[in-house]
């Protein structure tokens, strides 16, 4: 990892980290009725930022919000981050813009209490929103061996990555952990939400053995590589054996040469310019993986993500942090070192992608 990476966008992608290839188990693929998929959408998170400047707002999530129902054509948004209020302010403006909600908070590196007093009040906002009509489903949160200290040894998520890594952890006592805060995780949600209940898994179940029978929906963070849908389909007989809805929680890759053959680590790098940046790279994966999603019959699939705001594209290659982040718009700063001086997104051509695929989609 660069030296100039921060915590804040290390925190980002570390939600899309694959620590090894999920291996294919046979199973019955329990494909709903219908063909192709129920919900289509894109990641939205929400959080700080490393300045107010790139933290969230409330005038730039009511115009991105639009753009994803609008430009991007997705039915659905997955509204993740940290902080309840405006958690609810986002789920709430997405689903009046009739968009279908997933609300998943993502507070990390904290005692266990605070992460469960965190979801539940973010399930009881969600909730609210379920008892108004709203189509709205609680995950309760995202690969929690890398967010909650102590099931992995480290005192921040970056520690617990690179002991992770080295295998420098113990793999019985991390999933005996990783078990039993997952089932505390899916009773909290369950006591304040009474709509459908998910989580959002790393797609090697060596690493994330979830007790689906837990949830309603088997929720999976998924970067695999396979040259059709039949390799997907191989290595989601696992998640499909249960018998439940699959929706793909995160999906995508970086916009430069040799990204998707990294999988969930593409946005890990020692120097910004030893990479290609290629657009097209990025559009073909993520067309890719659409189809292949579609083909299966999945009840969901989302894109990660919209936008960085923390990671700008510049001119300067080696100083174009755009290339190792996996939205589907890039980031002006109008200053290209004082992100408060102002700053826009334009589209990148994974969003035309989508968009493309999104709008032919059949409508549910």
């Amino acid at each position: 990892m660069g030296e100039g990476m921060s915590r804040a966008r290390f925190l980002a992608g570390a939600a899309v980290l694959g620590l090894a290839p999920a291996a294919a188990t046979a199973g019955t693929a329990a494909a709903r009725s219908g063909g192709g998929l129920t919900y289509r959408g894109v990641d939205y998170e929400v959080t700080d930022g490393e300045t107010p400047a790139t933290g969230w707002n409330a005038a730039r999530m009511r115009a991105d919000l639009r753009a994803i129902a609008e430009d991007l054509h997705a039915n659905s948004v997955m509204v993740y981050g940290t902080g309840v209020e405006r958690l609810a302010a986002t789920a709430r403006e997405a689903a009046e813009r009739g968009l279908h909600v997933w609300l998943q908070p993502r507070l990390a590196d904290v005692a266990e209490e605070d992460i469960l007093d965190h979801l539940a009040e973010t399930g009881r906002a969600a909730e609210r929103l379920r008892r108004e009509g709203a189509r709205v489903n609680l995950a309760v949160g995202c690969e929690f061996w890398l967010f909650v200290p102590g099931i992995v040894p480290g005192d921040h998520a970056l520690e617990r990555v690179e002991n992770m890594l080295a295998g420098t952890y113990d793999v019985d006592r991390m999933r005996r952990l990783l078990a039993a805060f997952t089932a505390r995780a899916a009773g909290v949600g369950r006591s304040v939400f009474r709509g459908p209940l998910t989580y959002g898994a790393a797609h090697d179940p060596v690493v994330d053995r979830v007790d689906w029978s837990l949830f309603d929906i088997v929720g999976l963070d998924y970067y695999a590589l396979h040259p059709d849908a039949a390799g997907h389909a191989r290595e989601l007989a696992e998640y499909r054996r249960w018998g439940k809805p699959l929706a793909i929680l995160e999906c995508g890759t970086c916009a430069y040469t040799g990204a998707p053959e990294a999988g969930g680590m593409a946005w890990r790098f020692t120097d910004l310019s030893e990479l290609e940046r290629s657009e097209e790279v990025q559009a073909a994966y993520v067309g890719q993986m659409i189809d292949a999603f579609t083909s299966l019959n999945l009840h969901t699939a989302l894109i990660h993500q919209f936008v960085t705001r923390d990671a700008p594209h510049r001119a300067d290659p080696s100083r174009d942090e755009d290339k190792a982040a996996y939205g589907l718009v890039k980031t002006i700063w109008h200053n290209d070192t004082d992100p408060a001086a102002g700053h826009h997104w334009e589209p990148k051509q994974a969003f035309h992608t989508a968009a493309n695929h999104f709008a032919t989609a059949t409508t549910h």
